[in-house]
Protein backbone atom coordinates (compact mmCIF):
# COMPACT_ATOMS: atom_id res chain seq x y z
CA UNK A 1 0.00 0.00 0.00
CA UNK A 2 2.85 2.40 0.45
CA UNK A 3 4.41 1.84 -2.46
CA UNK A 4 1.15 2.52 -4.36
CA UNK A 5 0.41 6.05 -2.73
CA UNK A 6 4.45 6.69 -3.29
CA UNK A 7 3.87 6.32 -6.82
CA UNK A 8 0.55 8.16 -6.66
CA UNK A 9 2.36 10.91 -4.69
CA UNK A 10 5.61 10.87 -7.40
CA UNK A 11 3.63 10.42 -10.79
CA UNK A 12 0.21 12.62 -10.40
CA UNK A 13 0.28 14.77 -7.02
CA UNK A 14 3.67 16.48 -6.69
CA UNK A 15 3.60 17.01 -10.31
CA UNK A 16 0.83 18.62 -10.18
CA UNK A 17 1.72 20.89 -6.90
CA UNK A 18 4.97 21.58 -8.32
CA UNK A 19 3.00 22.65 -12.03
CA UNK A 20 0.67 25.25 -9.79
CA UNK A 21 3.34 26.65 -7.78
CA UNK A 22 5.12 27.55 -11.15
CA UNK A 23 2.30 29.15 -12.60
CA UNK A 24 1.46 31.05 -9.83
CA UNK A 25 4.66 31.90 -8.61
CA UNK A 26 4.10 34.41 -12.16
CA UNK A 27 1.33 36.27 -9.61
CA UNK A 28 2.45 35.92 -6.96
CA UNK A 29 5.41 38.01 -5.20
CA UNK A 30 5.76 35.43 -1.78
CA UNK A 31 4.85 32.36 -3.94
CA UNK A 32 7.54 33.16 -6.04
CA UNK A 33 10.00 33.93 -3.65
CA UNK A 34 9.30 30.30 -2.20
CA UNK A 35 9.97 28.68 -5.66
CA UNK A 36 13.33 30.44 -6.34
CA UNK A 37 14.55 29.77 -3.08
CA UNK A 38 14.02 26.24 -3.41
CA UNK A 39 15.63 26.32 -6.86
CA UNK A 40 18.74 27.46 -4.87
CA UNK A 41 18.42 25.44 -1.66
CA UNK A 42 20.66 22.43 -2.95
CA UNK A 43 23.42 24.51 -3.95
CA UNK A 44 23.37 26.80 -1.14
CA UNK A 45 23.36 23.26 0.86
CA UNK A 46 26.54 22.10 -1.08
CA UNK A 47 28.38 25.44 -0.55
CA UNK A 48 27.84 25.57 2.97
CA UNK A 49 28.59 22.35 3.89
CA UNK A 50 31.57 21.88 1.73
CA UNK A 51 33.21 24.45 3.51
CA UNK A 52 31.73 24.02 6.69
CA UNK A 53 32.94 20.01 7.23
CA UNK A 54 32.23 18.85 10.70
CA UNK A 55 32.18 15.66 12.27
CA UNK A 56 29.58 16.86 14.43
CA UNK A 57 25.61 15.93 14.10
CA UNK A 58 23.45 17.46 12.08
CA UNK A 59 20.16 18.23 13.01
CA UNK A 60 17.45 19.41 9.94
CA UNK A 61 14.53 21.45 11.36
CA UNK A 62 11.96 22.54 9.15
CA UNK A 63 9.06 25.12 9.71
CA UNK A 64 6.30 26.07 7.33
CA UNK A 65 6.71 29.79 8.06
CA UNK A 66 7.53 32.09 10.64
CA UNK A 67 4.21 30.66 12.94
CA UNK A 68 5.62 27.52 13.54
CA UNK A 69 9.31 29.14 13.55
CA UNK A 70 8.00 29.80 17.33
CA UNK A 71 7.78 26.51 18.16
CA UNK A 72 11.35 25.86 16.41
CA UNK A 73 12.84 28.43 18.31
CA UNK A 74 12.73 27.46 22.12
CA UNK A 75 13.89 24.31 21.02
CA UNK A 76 16.91 24.49 18.84
CA UNK A 77 18.06 27.11 21.29
CA UNK A 78 18.03 24.34 24.17
CA UNK A 79 19.81 22.29 22.31
CA UNK A 80 22.58 24.45 21.63
CA UNK A 81 22.88 25.22 24.97
CA UNK A 82 23.23 21.65 25.78
CA UNK A 83 25.07 20.63 23.14
CA UNK A 84 26.64 23.55 21.85
CA UNK A 85 28.81 21.46 19.18
CA UNK A 86 25.78 20.41 17.13
CA UNK A 87 24.71 22.08 13.60
CA UNK A 88 21.51 23.25 13.44
CA UNK A 89 20.05 23.52 10.03
CA UNK A 90 16.26 24.98 9.57
CA UNK A 91 14.23 25.09 6.23
CA UNK A 92 11.06 27.39 5.59
CA UNK A 93 8.44 26.88 3.04
CA UNK A 94 7.43 30.50 2.75
CA UNK A 95 9.69 33.79 3.13
CA UNK A 96 7.65 35.01 6.09
CA UNK A 97 9.37 32.42 8.17
CA UNK A 98 13.13 32.28 5.82
CA UNK A 99 13.20 36.47 5.99
CA UNK A 100 12.36 36.86 9.85
CA UNK A 101 13.32 34.12 11.69
CA UNK A 102 15.91 34.99 13.95
CA UNK A 103 18.33 32.80 16.29
CA UNK A 104 21.92 32.22 17.29
CA UNK A 105 21.23 28.71 17.49
CA UNK A 106 20.86 28.56 13.64
CA UNK A 107 23.88 27.89 11.83
CA UNK A 108 22.19 27.94 8.78
CA UNK A 109 18.25 28.62 7.04
CA UNK A 110 17.25 27.32 3.45
CA UNK A 111 14.23 26.80 1.68
CA UNK A 112 13.30 23.28 2.06
CA UNK A 113 13.99 22.16 -1.49
CA UNK A 114 11.50 20.65 -4.20
CA UNK A 115 10.55 16.90 -2.79
CA UNK A 116 10.89 15.09 -5.95
CA UNK A 117 12.91 11.91 -5.35
CA UNK A 118 16.08 12.64 -6.99
CA UNK A 119 16.25 16.08 -5.40
CA UNK A 120 15.92 15.04 -1.62
CA UNK A 121 18.14 12.31 -2.13
CA UNK A 122 20.75 14.92 -3.47
CA UNK A 123 20.68 16.87 -0.48
CA UNK A 124 20.43 14.64 1.97
CA UNK A 125 23.92 12.75 0.38
CA UNK A 126 24.87 16.52 1.21
CA UNK A 127 23.86 16.92 4.52
CA UNK A 128 24.21 13.94 6.06
CA UNK A 129 21.47 15.08 9.09
CA UNK A 130 21.30 12.93 12.37
CA UNK A 131 17.91 13.69 12.39
CA UNK A 132 15.14 15.63 10.31
CA UNK A 133 12.47 17.92 12.75
CA UNK A 134 8.89 18.88 11.55
CA UNK A 135 7.65 21.16 13.32
CA UNK A 136 3.63 20.54 13.47
CA UNK A 137 2.24 19.67 10.18
CA UNK A 138 4.37 20.36 6.83
CA UNK A 139 5.75 17.39 6.50
CA UNK A 140 7.24 16.31 3.15
CA UNK A 141 6.80 12.73 1.95
CA UNK A 142 9.69 11.92 0.01
CA UNK A 143 12.02 13.68 2.11
CA UNK A 144 10.54 11.12 4.99
CA UNK A 145 10.66 8.23 3.12
CA UNK A 146 13.97 8.71 1.46
CA UNK A 147 15.36 9.33 4.79
CA UNK A 148 14.13 6.16 6.25
CA UNK A 149 15.79 4.11 3.15
CA UNK A 150 19.14 6.04 4.57
CA UNK A 151 18.04 5.48 8.12
CA UNK A 152 18.26 8.56 9.09
CA UNK A 153 15.65 9.70 12.51
CA UNK A 154 12.78 11.78 11.39
CA UNK A 155 10.23 13.41 13.63
CA UNK A 156 7.04 15.28 14.17
CA UNK A 157 6.69 17.38 17.19
CA UNK A 158 3.57 19.46 17.89
CA UNK A 159 1.33 17.18 16.27
CA UNK A 160 -2.38 17.76 15.98
CA UNK A 161 -5.16 16.03 14.65
CA UNK A 162 -8.06 18.27 14.94
CA UNK A 163 -11.96 16.91 15.12
CA UNK A 164 -13.22 16.68 11.48
CA UNK A 165 -9.46 16.93 10.25
CA UNK A 166 -9.16 16.14 6.28
CA UNK A 167 -6.17 13.56 7.69
CA UNK A 168 -8.87 11.30 9.45
CA UNK A 169 -11.68 10.79 5.82
CA UNK A 170 -11.15 6.95 4.59
CA UNK A 171 -8.29 7.72 1.56
CA UNK A 172 -6.91 10.73 2.58
CA UNK A 173 -6.10 8.53 6.27
CA UNK A 174 -4.73 5.96 4.02
CA UNK A 175 -2.24 8.62 2.41
CA UNK A 176 -1.39 9.96 5.79
CA UNK A 177 -0.73 5.97 7.09
CA UNK A 178 1.60 5.77 4.80
CA UNK A 179 3.65 8.82 5.45
CA UNK A 180 3.48 8.74 9.33
CA UNK A 181 3.96 5.12 9.56
CA UNK A 182 7.41 5.93 8.15
CA UNK A 183 8.37 8.41 11.00
CA UNK A 184 10.22 7.15 13.53
CA UNK A 185 8.69 9.68 16.70
CA UNK A 186 6.08 11.82 16.75
CA UNK A 187 4.98 14.33 19.73
CA UNK A 188 1.63 15.61 20.18
CA UNK A 189 0.34 18.30 21.92
CA UNK A 190 -2.30 16.56 24.00
CA UNK A 191 -3.69 12.74 24.73
CA UNK A 192 -6.71 14.10 21.76
CA UNK A 193 -4.00 14.48 19.23
CA UNK A 194 -2.35 11.33 20.03
CA UNK A 195 -5.69 9.34 19.72
CA UNK A 196 -6.37 10.94 16.21
CA UNK A 197 -2.26 9.83 15.49
CA UNK A 198 -2.85 6.06 16.30
CA UNK A 199 -5.98 6.06 14.45
CA UNK A 200 -4.44 7.27 11.29
CA UNK A 201 -1.81 4.50 11.87
CA UNK A 202 -4.15 1.75 12.47
CA UNK A 203 -2.86 -1.56 13.60
CA UNK A 204 0.69 -0.77 11.66
CA UNK A 205 3.64 -1.08 13.95
CA UNK A 206 4.57 2.56 13.09
CA UNK A 207 6.67 5.65 14.83
CA UNK A 208 7.02 5.74 18.42
CA UNK A 209 4.27 8.37 19.66
CA UNK A 210 4.15 10.59 23.24
CA UNK A 211 2.54 13.70 24.09
CA UNK A 212 4.82 16.29 24.91
CA UNK A 213 2.56 19.39 24.71
CA UNK A 214 3.61 22.82 22.63
CA UNK A 215 6.88 24.70 22.98
CA UNK A 216 5.04 27.80 21.50
CA UNK A 217 3.93 28.45 25.25
CA UNK A 218 7.43 28.36 26.35
CA UNK A 219 8.41 30.79 23.38
CA UNK A 220 5.66 33.31 24.30
CA UNK A 221 6.53 32.90 28.04
CA UNK A 222 10.68 33.39 27.61
CA UNK A 223 10.13 36.02 25.04
CA UNK A 224 7.42 38.61 27.42
CA UNK A 225 9.84 37.78 30.75
CA UNK A 226 11.42 41.24 30.41
CA UNK A 227 8.06 42.93 29.64
CA UNK A 228 6.34 41.26 32.65
CA UNK A 229 9.11 42.35 35.41
CA UNK A 230 8.42 45.76 33.77
CA UNK A 231 4.44 46.15 34.27
CA UNK A 232 3.62 44.41 37.46
CA UNK A 233 1.02 47.00 38.00
CA UNK A 234 -2.54 46.32 38.12
CA UNK A 235 -4.53 45.72 34.08
CA UNK A 236 -6.40 47.86 35.29
CA UNK A 237 -4.40 50.70 35.20
CA UNK A 238 -3.75 50.07 31.72
CA UNK A 239 -5.12 52.85 28.93
CA UNK A 240 -8.80 50.92 27.74
CA UNK A 241 -7.24 49.98 24.46
CA UNK A 242 -8.22 47.56 21.99
CA UNK A 243 -5.85 45.73 20.24
CA UNK A 244 -6.77 44.24 16.78
CA UNK A 245 -4.07 42.05 15.75
CA UNK A 246 -3.16 40.10 12.47
CA UNK A 247 -6.00 41.30 10.61
CA UNK A 248 -7.32 40.31 7.44
CA UNK A 249 -9.68 41.57 5.40
CA UNK A 250 -12.01 39.62 5.25
CA UNK A 251 -12.16 40.82 9.52
CA UNK A 252 -12.34 44.30 8.60
CA UNK A 253 -15.95 44.41 6.94
CA UNK A 254 -17.34 43.87 10.73
CA UNK A 255 -14.39 45.42 13.17
CA UNK A 256 -14.02 48.94 11.96
CA UNK A 257 -17.57 50.01 11.85
CA UNK A 258 -18.21 47.66 15.40
CA UNK A 259 -14.86 49.49 16.67
CA UNK A 260 -15.87 53.15 15.71
CA UNK A 261 -19.12 52.45 17.11
CA UNK A 262 -17.58 51.47 20.69
CA UNK A 263 -15.35 54.56 20.17
CA UNK A 264 -18.31 56.37 19.65
CA UNK A 265 -20.05 55.09 22.73
CA UNK A 266 -17.39 55.47 25.51
CA UNK A 267 -14.35 58.28 24.33
CA UNK A 268 -11.67 56.81 26.97
CA UNK A 269 -11.72 53.71 24.47
CA UNK A 270 -8.44 53.77 21.96
CA UNK A 271 -7.53 51.48 18.95
CA UNK A 272 -4.61 50.12 17.89
CA UNK A 273 -5.49 48.15 14.95
CA UNK A 274 -2.42 45.84 12.99
CA UNK A 275 -3.37 44.44 9.49
CA UNK A 276 -1.91 41.04 8.88
CA UNK A 277 0.37 42.10 6.14
CA UNK A 278 1.17 46.23 6.94
CA UNK A 279 0.83 46.71 3.14
CA UNK A 280 0.16 50.33 1.71
CA UNK A 281 -2.84 48.87 0.24
CA UNK A 282 -3.67 47.34 3.31
CA UNK A 283 -3.09 50.41 5.67
CA UNK A 284 -4.79 52.55 3.27
CA UNK A 285 -7.88 50.55 3.12
CA UNK A 286 -8.03 50.37 6.81
CA UNK A 287 -7.34 54.49 6.98
CA UNK A 288 -9.88 54.60 4.35
CA UNK A 289 -12.90 52.77 6.19
CA UNK A 290 -12.34 54.52 9.42
CA UNK A 291 -12.18 57.87 8.10
CA UNK A 292 -15.72 56.96 6.50
CA UNK A 293 -16.80 56.69 10.18
CA UNK A 294 -15.34 60.09 10.98
CA UNK A 295 -11.64 58.24 13.02
CA UNK A 296 -8.15 59.44 11.41
CA UNK A 297 -5.82 56.82 12.43
CA UNK A 298 -2.24 58.02 12.33
CA UNK A 299 0.04 55.07 11.32
CA UNK A 300 2.67 53.74 13.86
CA UNK A 301 6.14 52.59 11.73
CA UNK A 302 9.05 52.49 15.06
CA UNK A 303 10.77 49.19 15.83
CA UNK A 304 12.45 50.12 18.77
CA UNK A 305 10.51 52.94 20.88
CA UNK A 306 7.29 51.02 21.98
CA UNK A 307 5.96 54.06 23.25
CA UNK A 308 2.48 54.27 21.38
CA UNK A 309 0.98 57.80 20.49
CA UNK A 310 -1.99 59.07 22.12
CA UNK A 311 -4.33 59.18 19.73
CA UNK A 312 -7.40 57.68 19.76
CA UNK A 313 -6.54 55.29 16.47
CA UNK A 314 -3.16 54.00 16.06
CA UNK A 315 -2.40 51.53 12.65
CA UNK A 316 0.20 49.45 13.24
CA UNK A 317 2.48 49.93 10.03
CA UNK A 318 5.67 47.35 10.46
CA UNK A 319 6.22 43.56 11.62
CA UNK A 320 8.05 42.52 14.68
CA UNK A 321 6.43 44.67 17.65
CA UNK A 322 3.10 43.70 18.20
CA UNK A 323 3.60 40.91 20.84
CA UNK A 324 5.09 43.96 22.94
CA UNK A 325 2.59 46.46 21.80
CA UNK A 326 0.26 43.97 23.83
CA UNK A 327 1.40 45.43 27.08
CA UNK A 328 -0.39 48.56 26.42
CA UNK A 329 -4.32 47.23 25.54
CA UNK A 330 -6.51 45.66 27.77
CA UNK A 331 -8.36 43.53 25.19
CA UNK A 332 -7.46 41.67 21.53
CA UNK A 333 -8.90 40.42 18.97
CA UNK A 334 -6.83 38.15 16.74
CA UNK A 335 -7.63 38.09 12.84
CA UNK A 336 -7.76 34.97 10.65
CA UNK A 337 -10.87 33.22 12.53
CA UNK A 338 -13.08 34.02 9.25
CA UNK A 339 -10.87 32.82 6.66
CA UNK A 340 -7.64 30.36 6.66
CA UNK A 341 -7.35 30.36 10.61
CA UNK A 342 -6.29 32.54 13.45
CA UNK A 343 -3.10 33.68 14.05
CA UNK A 344 -1.20 33.96 17.26
CA UNK A 345 -3.08 33.80 20.29
CA UNK A 346 -0.43 33.19 22.67
CA UNK A 347 1.18 36.38 22.69
CA UNK A 348 -2.06 38.86 23.78
CA UNK A 349 -2.69 36.01 27.02
CA UNK A 350 0.38 36.74 28.19
CA UNK A 351 0.39 40.41 28.28
CA UNK A 352 -2.84 39.48 30.45
CA UNK A 353 -5.19 40.73 27.67
CA UNK A 354 -8.67 39.27 27.01
CA UNK A 355 -8.38 37.41 23.50
CA UNK A 356 -11.41 36.63 21.05
CA UNK A 357 -11.16 35.37 17.98
CA UNK A 358 -13.66 34.03 15.31
CA UNK A 359 -14.77 30.65 14.69
CA UNK A 360 -12.08 28.95 12.27
CA UNK A 361 -9.53 28.23 15.60
CA UNK A 362 -9.79 24.47 15.67
CA UNK A 363 -6.02 24.10 14.57
CA UNK A 364 -4.85 26.17 17.35
CA UNK A 365 -4.64 23.92 20.77
CA UNK A 366 -3.79 27.31 23.33
CA UNK A 367 -7.30 28.92 21.68
CA UNK A 368 -9.39 25.81 22.88
CA UNK A 369 -7.13 26.07 26.21
CA UNK A 370 -8.44 29.99 26.43
CA UNK A 371 -11.65 29.25 25.49
CA UNK A 372 -12.20 25.99 28.22
CA UNK A 373 -10.33 28.28 30.88
CA UNK A 374 -12.50 31.61 30.29
CA UNK A 375 -9.50 33.83 28.82
CA UNK A 376 -10.99 33.77 24.71
CA UNK A 377 -13.75 34.16 23.40
CA UNK A 378 -15.11 33.09 19.77
CA UNK A 379 -16.66 35.39 18.21
CA UNK A 380 -18.67 35.21 15.07
CA UNK A 381 -20.28 38.45 14.05
CA UNK A 382 -20.10 42.47 14.67
CA UNK A 383 -23.13 42.01 17.36
CA UNK A 384 -21.53 39.14 19.28
CA UNK A 385 -18.19 41.39 19.01
CA UNK A 386 -19.60 44.56 20.42
CA UNK A 387 -21.52 42.31 23.08
CA UNK A 388 -18.40 40.61 24.90
CA UNK A 389 -16.35 44.09 24.36
CA UNK A 390 -19.15 46.30 26.07
CA UNK A 391 -18.88 43.33 28.98
CA UNK A 392 -15.40 43.43 29.15
CA UNK A 393 -15.62 47.37 29.26
CA UNK A 394 -18.34 47.67 32.27
CA UNK A 395 -17.83 44.67 34.39
CA UNK A 396 -14.19 45.46 36.37
CA UNK A 397 -14.30 41.91 38.20
CA UNK A 398 -15.43 39.59 35.10
CA UNK A 399 -12.76 41.47 33.14
CA UNK A 400 -9.92 40.72 36.10
CA UNK A 401 -10.78 36.89 36.20
CA UNK A 402 -10.77 36.69 32.35
CA UNK A 403 -7.34 38.47 31.94
CA UNK A 404 -5.81 36.22 35.00
CA UNK A 405 -7.54 33.11 33.16
CA UNK A 406 -5.95 34.19 29.81
CA UNK A 407 -2.40 34.49 31.58
CA UNK A 408 -2.55 30.95 33.34
CA UNK A 409 -3.33 28.96 30.04
CA UNK A 410 0.51 30.26 28.97
CA UNK A 411 1.67 29.40 32.55
CA UNK A 412 0.09 25.87 33.13
CA UNK A 413 1.25 24.19 29.88
CA UNK A 414 5.09 25.54 30.03
CA UNK A 415 8.04 22.78 29.83
CA UNK A 416 7.37 21.20 26.73
CA UNK A 417 10.51 22.40 25.15
CA UNK A 418 12.35 20.72 27.19
CA UNK A 419 10.50 17.80 26.90
CA UNK A 420 10.84 17.92 23.55
CA UNK A 421 14.81 18.21 23.63
CA UNK A 422 15.24 15.45 26.21
CA UNK A 423 13.23 13.41 23.71
CA UNK A 424 14.85 14.54 20.37
CA UNK A 425 18.48 13.44 21.68
CA UNK A 426 17.21 9.86 23.62
CA UNK A 427 14.79 8.56 21.48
Amino acid sequence: MKIFWALLYNVLLYPLIFLFAMVGSVFQDKLRASVLGRFRSSSVLKQYFKSHKSNTDIYWFHAASLGEFYQVKPVIEGLKEIRDEITILVSFSSPSGYDNAMSNAIDLKVYIPFDFPWTIKKVLNIVRPKKIIFASYDIWPNMIWMARRKEIHTNIFSARVKVGSPKLKPVVKQFYRAVYSSLSSIYTVSEKDMEGIHVILGKNIGPLVKVLGNPRYDMVKKTADDFTMKRTDSILDREKRIIIGSAHEEDDHFLIPALAEIMDEYNDIKVLYAPHEPSTTAIDRIKAGFKKLGYKGVVFNKKNDMTLPSDRLVILGVVGVLSKLYWQGRIAFIGGGLTTGIHNVMEPAIARLAVLFGPKYHHAHEAEELLKDGGGFCINNKNEFLSKIHQLITDNRYYRMTSLAATDVIHKHLGSSTRIIRNILHD
